[in-house]
């Protein structure tokens, strides 16, 4: 086997560490998302007082978690896909056919990366109601989540991961 270019290794490393830490920060919120939810409901329907607060929170943590979450998926390659051509094909012609869908999964998330920053500089002054801050805050996951991805996305075509597997069988 041979060894990685050092270049190789230390974006692999970097890249590990990015999708490690997003998908930390999405499972927080995740658990975050559960609390904050369950407070909710005791407060409206224990306390009888509602908690405008909490269900905007929600859906912010939400949005948060699942753009984040996207890259561990990117990076596994565990994504749902049409792969019927990749099985059908064998060497070079498999080799084409994964750079073209590379190059169509970085063109999306660099789209995504690029409108999702114009979309949350153009709503930087309207605000959450119930929370008081920017909506740029949850429009921000977009283009975050979408570049964190982009990094996995290359990271994943660089160093397919083997030990994941991506037959699902109807039963």
């Amino acid at each position: 086997m041979q060894q990685p270019r050092a270049w190789v290794r230390y974006f692999l490393g970097f890249e590990s560490l990015l999708t490690k830490s997003a998908v930390a920060v999405a499972t927080a919120g995740l658990a975050l998302a559960s609390l904050i939810g369950l407070y909710q409901i005791v407060a409206r329907f224990v306390l009888h007082q509602s908690a405008e607060w909490s269900e905007p929170l929600v859906q912010m943590t939400l949005i948060w978690m699942t753009y984040l979450g996207l890259a561990a998926a990117i990076r596994s390659g565990t994504l749902i896909s049409v792969d019927w051509l990749l099985s059908l094909s064998k060497g070079r012609a498999r080799h084409i056919i994964q750079l073209l869908i590379l190059f169509c999964v970085l063109t999306l998330l660099g789209f995504l990366t690029w409108s999702g920053i114009a979309l949350a500089m153009r709503v930087k002054f309207q605000t959450i109601a119930g929370l008081g801050v920017s909506a740029s805050w949850a429009y921000a996951a977009l283009p975050f989540g979408a570049a964190v991805s982009f990094v996995a996305a290359i990271a994943h075509a660089l160093d397919p991961r083997s030990d994941v597997d991506h037959q699902t069988q109807n039963t």
